[in-house]
C-alpha cells in the first residue's frame, strides 16, 4: 500500500485516526497509540515486500547501537572528531551503499526500503547533535517513533529529533488538541485537492501537449512541469502534515508560496524547507566554519560561493547518481552563489533593490531561473542536448 496515494490508504486512516481524536479530547497522550498506528502503516506498506521490511529494521537496530554507542563515547572521550567522523561516515553508510549498490537494474538492492534518505538524515542529525553535546540520551521507544513516524517516513518533511521529543511527550489541553486536529482536517483536505486536482491537471496538459521535441512544446513542458511537482509535492506534504496534527506531532511546514521568491536564495528558504534547512544547518554552515577556521579563502565571499556550489552539489547527488540531478544541484549551486555575489558587490543591485520594478524583475528572472531547473531536473534537458549533440556529430 502506498502511502498517501492509494484509496485504501485514506479508508485505514480514517478508521485509525478516530481513537487519536478521542484520546486527544479525552487529553491523553497519543504516544502509545500513534506508535501503534505507525506500526501498522509501516507493515501495510512493506507487506508484500519481506526483504524491505527486513532491511528496514536491520537499519533501524544499527542506527540506534550506533548512536548509543556514541553517546557513551561522547561521555568518555569529548568531542574527539576522529571517531566522530568514523561514526558519521558509518551513519551514513546505508544511504551510500543503497545508492552505489542499489542502482537501478541490480537485482540485489542494498537497503531498499521506503524512506531510506529521509531515515539516514534523520539519524545523521543525531550523531551531529550529539557530538555538539545538544543530545546525551536516547530513549529507544521515541527514536523509533522518530525514525518510523509514518506521515513522514517515505518524503518527509525531515524533522528533527528534539523537536519531535518535545511535541511527543507535550500534555495537550482539550482546546488545544482540537485546534491542532482542526488545523491537521483542513491541512490534508488543501493537500489532497492540490495533489489530487491540481497537480493532475498540470500532468494532463504537460503529457497532452509537452511531448513533442519542439521549442514550444518543451517551453510547456518546463512550466506545467514545475508547476505540478510543486502541486505534487506540496500537496503530499500539506497531508502528511495534517496527519501527524491529529497524533499530536507538529511536522513542520515544507513549503512556503515558493513561487513568489524574489531570488534563489529566499526560493531555497521558501522550497523544501526541511530539506534545503537540514543541508544549510548541517553542510552549508560547517563548511563555512570549516573553511574560516583553516582561512581557506581570502574573504568570506569566496568561501561562500564555494560552499554554495558544494551544498547543492551534494542535494543534487542526494537525488540520485543521474548525470541529470548532478547537473541540477550543480546549477543550484551556480545560482546561488551568483546572487551571494551580486547581492554583496553590485552597486547597481543595493541602489535599486528596493525598487518596485526591480523588485517585479527579480521575480520574473527568478520564477523561470526556477523552472528551467525543474526541467533539468526531469532529465528531458540532457535528453534533448544528447539528441541535439547526436544530430551535430552525425
Amino acid at each position: 500500500m502506498s502511502l498517501y496515494d492509494e484509496f485504501d490508504f485514506f479508508v485505514w486512516f480514517a478508521v485509525l485516526a478516530i481513537p487519536a481524536v478521542i484520546l486527544g479530547c479525552m487529553e491523553k497522550k497519543l504516544k502509545i497509540y500513534g506508535f501503534f498506528v505507525t506500526l501498522v502503516f509501516v507493515y501495510l506498506a512493506l507487506k508484500n515486500s519481506p526483504a524491505a521490511l527486513g532491511w528496514l529494521g536491520f537499519f533501524c537496530v544499527y542506527d540506534y547501537l550506533l548512536i548509543i554507542s556514541f553517546i557513551k563515547l561522547r561521555e568518555k572521550l569529548g568531542r574527539n572528531k576522529i571517531i566522530y567522523k568514523l561514526y558519521l561516515l558509518a551513519s551514513l553508510m546505508p544511504l551510500i551503499c543503497n545508492k552505489l549498490l542499489g542502482l537501478e537494474g541490480n537485482p540485489d538492492k542494498i537497503f531498499m526500503f521506503l524512506g531510506i534518505s529521509y531515515l539516514t538524515f534523520k539519524g545523521t542529525q543525531i550523531i551531529i547533535e550529539v557530538f555538539d553535546g545538544l543530545i546525551k540520551k536516547q530513549n529507544p521507544l521515541d527514536y523509533l517513533y522518530f525514525m518510523l513516524f509514518f506521515p513522514a517516513i517515505t518524503s518527509g518533511p525531515i524533522d528533527r529529533s528534539r523537536r519531535f521529543e518535545e511535541d511527543l511527550n507535550k500534555q495537550l489541553s482539550r482546546e488545544e488538541y482540537l485546534e491542532l486536529a482542526g488545523t491537521g482536517i483542513f491541512k490534508i483536505v488543501l493537500g489532497a485537492f492540490y495533489k489530487i486536482v491540481i497537480a493532475a491537471l498540470f500532468y494532463r496538459v504537460m503529457t497532452t501537449f509537452g511531448k513533442e521535441p519542439n521549442i514550444v512544446s518543451c517551453m510547456i513542458y518546463m512550466y506545467t512541469y514545475g508547476l505540478y511537482l510543486f502541486f505534487d509535492f506540496a500537496g503530499y506534504s500539506l497531508m502528511a502534515i495534517g496527519s501527524s496534527y491529529i497524533f499530536g506531532i507538529k511536522t513542520p511546514d515544507n513549503f512556503n508560496k515558493p513561487f513568489l521568491s524574489k531570488d534563489i536564495k529566499e526560493f531555497w528558504d521558501r522550497w523544501h524547507i526541511t530539506l534545503s534547512h537540514w543541508f544549510r544547518d548541517f553542510i552549508f554552515s560547517r563548511l563555512m566554519m570549516t573553511f574560516m577556521r583553516n582561512k581557506t579563502f581570502k574573504n568570506k565571499l569566496t568561501g561562500a560561493s564555494v560552499g554554495f556550489i558544494v551544498n547543492m552539489t551534494v542535494m543534487g547527488i542526494w537525488h540520485g547518481l543521474t548525470g541529470y540531478y548532478i547537473l541540477y544541484g550543480l546549477y543550484h549551486g551556480l545560482l546561488l552563489a551568483g546572487t551571494e555575489i551580486f547581492q554583496k558587490k553590485s552597486k547597481f543591485y543595493k541602489k535599486y533593490k528596493k525598487e518596485r520594478w526591480f523588485i517585479g524583475l527579480s521575480w520574473f528572472l527568478t520564477f523561470n531561473f526556477v523552472m528551467f531547473g525543474f526541467f533539468i531536473f526531469s532529465g528531458r534537458f540532457t535528453e534533448l542536448f544528447d539528441k541535439l549533440m547526436t544530430i551535430i556529430l552525425n
